[in-house]
């Protein structure tokens, strides 16, 4: 029939052809592939410390028991999952999902990164489960009571440790709970036998808590199953202490110590609290009653009193039942900590040099710090520190640090100052850096700066394989995946730097990339050679120090001879030393650039060219001139210097050492040292700020007998008595508030500025930053009074989105940072490129412990140019 629009026949319409199609979606649930998996504990309620089994059965559908099903076994403290609200992932869906009716298929073979063979030998293999909470300890204790044996069983025995009673009494020998780890067993791979069953021992820590037991099980390659159970890990009297995560020097905070009754009578507690590092403002000690089934708070009142760390023991005892527990905080260096360094060299005869402590300093932090090396060596100590040290660990950051331990390998145990990993940790650091690079690497082979995120930045994939390849070269393992990923990523790097990259940056960008695909191996000295005719004279130096190395052969020889005529007419020299001045164009912060990094790079690519010119020392003289604090501006400029500089004294410094170093501070002798032989060895000694400010004005004499160089290195370090800062803009304008979130009352600022919070309350800190023009790699960091705690909110729920810009123009919250990091001592928020403009930001937080504490400014600063900065003013934080 034919019909019209309003559905009757109408036989003048033309006949149309007809058709139809429908779909019928049946669901089939794999049930005949489901395993049935019980994991049982033998004993569901344990003290803290014991052991006991895991009975695990599994199960078809029909109920038979299935024989040589591969399981992993899991035990995991419950309230760590809760916090990502964390559920057991059902295989069957995985391996048996809806599917559309176009299905297309994808596979993950290419992306995953396999152990070779090396890695494997290296590595060694635990054949054993049930220990991830750390190796099992054999505890007998005679005891009176039964009930007493059972607690002091679940216990550790720390040897040599004694904790006070609430009298000030000592207690030998007491045992203490002190292994935490939230993981108290993971068995990877159990089977089971003829029964469908399997026994898996586990012991648990030393938590006070509910574990989560679960099972996975695979029979074959069609079949899955999951099983879930709980135990609980308690004790009749608990002791629980409630610290903040860290400390600063001289903040004056409340310990809070939740005393717990689990039995049905009261209880007389004595509870006493053995503290080092700091101090104790009302007693070791208290009594209280604790009702039946309830719990009690007390506190200790206590003043973090010098930097470091801080060693807390506490212990509850009442009759046969007792508890005892040890943890230890960070206590941070002020804030306001000053320091700087001189450096010199003694190739006959001695120095003097006038030491004058400063004025209005802690006594209890820094000091003077002597140095003295037979090689120029020591003097890269601080640059290393700030590489290891550096707060942001973001892909160039991790990157740069690699490059530095990989290079410096051979001459790690040169630097043993203060505050710096020794030449073991380091190797273990830069094992850690290679694994964060490979979970960071896109799919593309290339990298973004804070998460693997699909987004790569051209320079940071070069960056990074320039680090993967020279940790390679020095007999680091790393993936050969990631470093194949890499590769391709060099080699097709013109195609996937972004059209509104200016043609210099994007010189620049191949030319690093030709320069690394060299030390792969994979040199390409046509592409260089076709680069720099390209650019026609118009190249930056930059870009022709890392082209000189790749243009190694005889075709390239009117390529180099141009590039030295070039460097000639561009440096810029004195008697004593040489630079290079290098400019972009507004896209310079594309290539995180500095001058000072190209003077790195020139003077590494005419070590190799022009290794007997007269420019190579000038150059290295300018680059260690260059340096503030022992040190260069950004993390790229420190690196690229390591890497030059390290090499020009591998290459010039030849001079057989075989001399004494003497020491004297005033008329007190200090030390000496005897350098025989080429050695990487320094020397340290260390005056604390006391013993200067109780000496006042005197001489450092430093007297070398013998034959060779001298080098040494000078410095203090030391904190104003007043940890108050006033406002400062460099470049940016910050400040920081704090705001009630659910009641008006919880937050208030007397007349004084003192910010009062209430114990227990939300609080929204809120930060403003102005930039008055346009900022490169911002870093927008606030820390943190150790009495709130940062609420981070993706571990609750999703963020949710953030509110439009207001009218002001201010910014909201993720419209202009890339990057966020909630830490336990501070917030940071990082952003590549800032317009100019007032940016908000803001995160909530919880007050934990009662407390004065003095809060560090909040600070905006450009990461590679940290000369441009703000800060705002000290806060003083009371929690009550």
């Amino acid at each position: 029939p034919r019909i019209d629009a309003t559905g009757r026949e109408n036989k003048r319409l033309p006949r149309r052809p007809a058709f139809a199609s429908s779909q019928l979606k049946l669901v089939i649930p794999p049930l005949v592939r489901k395993l049935t998996v019980e994991a049982t504990p033998r004993t569901s309620l344990l003290a803290p410390g014991e052991q006991t089994i895991i009975d695990v059965q599994v199960r078809d559908r029909a109920g038979n028991p299935v024989r040589d099903s591969e399981l992993v076994v899991i035990v995991v403290d419950e309230s760590v999952l809760a916090l990502a609200n964390y559920q057991l992932p059902d295989p069957l869906a995985a391996f048996y999902p809806q599917q559309e009716p176009r299905t297309s298929s994808s596979h993950l073979r290419p992306e995953i990164v396999l152990a070779s063979s090396e890695e494997i030998q290296s590595r060694s293999t635990n054949s054993g489960f049930g220990r991830a909470s750390g190796e099992e300890v054999s505890v007998t204790a005679a005891s009176k009571a039964k009930a007493s044996r059972t607690i002091l069983q679940a216990l550790k025995l720390v040897p040599g440790i004694n904790v006070m009673d609430s009298r000030g009494g000592i207690i030998k020998g007491l045992l203490l709970r002190s292994n935490f780890n939230p993981l108290a067993i993971f068995a990877a791979s159990v089977t089971t036998d003829a029964r469908g069953q399997v026994q898996v021992p586990v012991k648990l820590p030393d938590n006070l808590t509910r574990y989560r037991v679960m099972a996975v099980a695979v029979a074959g390659a069609t079949r899955f199953g999951t099983g879930e159970s709980t135990l609980t890990a308690r004790l009749p009297l608990t002791v629980r202490p409630s610290a903040p995560r860290f400390l600063n020097f001289g903040d004056r905070f409340e310990l809070p110590v939740v005393l717990q009754n689990q039995t049905s009578r009261p209880l007389e507690v004595e509870v006493a609290l053995r503290a080092g590092g700091t101090t104790l403002l009302r007693g070791v000690g208290q009594q209280v009653t604790v009702p039946a089934d309830d719990r009690v708070e007390v506190r200790f009142p206590a003043r973090a009193q010098q930097a470091g760390t801080a060693h807390f023991q506490l212990r509850a005892l009442s009759g046969a039942l007792t508890d005892a527990t040890e943890f230890t905080l960070p206590v941070q260096t002020p804030a306001t900590t000053a320091a700087f360094a001189t450096y010199g060299v003694i190739d006959e005869g001695a120095v003097v040099q006038p030491v004058q402590p400063p004025d209005d300093v802690l006594p209890e932090v820094g000091g003077l710090e002597v140095t003295t090396s037979s090689t120029q060596l020591q003097l890269l100590t601080d640059a290393v520190l700030y590489l290891t040290s550096y707060p942001y660990e973001g892909t160039e950051q991790i990157s740069s640090r690699l490059l530095a331990t990989a290079v410096l390998r051979d001459v790690q145990a040169a630097f043993r100052a203060e505050g710096l990993p020794s030449p073991a940790e380091l190797e273990v650091l830069a094992e850690q850096d290679i694994q964060r690079l490979a979970k960071l690497q896109n799919y593309d082979g290339g990298f973004g700066f804070w998460r693997q995120d699909g987004t790569s930045w051209p320079y940071l994939g070069v960056h990074a394989a320039h680090a993967l390849q020279r940790a390679r070269e020095k007999g680091f393992i790393v993936p050969s995946q990631v470093l194949a990923k890499s590769g391709e990523y060099l080699r097709t790097i013109e195609a996937t730097i972004p059209s509104h990259y200016p043609i210099e940056e994007r010189q620049a960008l191949i030319a690093y990339a030709l320069y690394v695909r060299h030390r792969m191996g994979d040199g390409d000295p046509k592409r260089a050679r076709k680069l720099i005719r390209e650019a026609g004279g118009q190249i930056s130096l930059e870009a022709v120090g890392w082209l000189l190395p790749v243009l190694s052969d005889p075709g390239s020889s009117a390529e180099v001879s141009a590039i030295r005529r070039l460097l000639d007419s561009r440096v810029t020299e004195t008697a004593g030393s040489a630079h290079f001045t290098t400019t972009y164009s507004d896209g310079q912060y594309l290539l995180l650039h500095s001058e000072h990094r190209t003077d790195a790079v020139l003077l590494e690519a005419l070590i190799g060219d022009q290794p007997q010119s007269d420019l190579i020392p000038k150059l290295a003289r300018g680059l260690l001139a260059h340096r503030t604090q022992g040190r260069w501006n950004s993390t790229q400029e420190n690196v690229f210097a390591l890497l030059a500089l390290e090499r020009y004294f591998a290459v010039y410094e030849r001079t057989t050492p075989d001399f004494v170093a003497r020491t004297w501070l005033g008329e007190r002798y200090a030390g000496d040292h005897t350098f025989q032989g080429r050695t990487t060895e320094q020397q340290q000694t260390t005056v604390p700020m006391q013993v200067l400010i109780s000496g006042g004005r005197q001489d450092l004499t430093l007297l070398k007998e013998g034959k060779g160089r001298l080098y040494y290195r000078m410095g203090m370090k030391y904190a104003p008595a007043s940890l108050k800062l006033d406002a400062f803009e460099q470049g940016f304008t910050v400040e920081r508030t704090y705001e009630a979130l659910d009641d008006p009352r919880d937050v208030r600022r007397d007349d004084a500025g003192i910010w009062h919070i209430r114990a227990g309350q939300r609080v929204r800190v809120r930060l403003t930053m102005v930039a008055p023009s346009r900022r490169t790699h911002v870093a927008l960091v606030d820390p943190l009074p150790p009495g709130l705690e940062i609420l981070n909110p993706s571990l609750a729920a999703p963020i949710a989105p953030a509110p439009p810009a207001t009218a002001r123009g201010e910014i909201s919250l993720t419209a202009w940072f890339e990057h966020q990091n909630l830490r336990n001592a501070q917030a940071e928020a990082f952003a590549s490129l800032l317009p100019a403009g007032v940016y908000s930001y803001s995160y909530l937080a919880r007050a934990t412990t009662p407390g004065e504490y003095l809060v560090p400014p909040v600070k905006a600063e450009e990461l590679y140019e940290p000369e441009v900065f703000g800060r705002g003013s000290t806060d003083q934080v009371i929690v009550e």
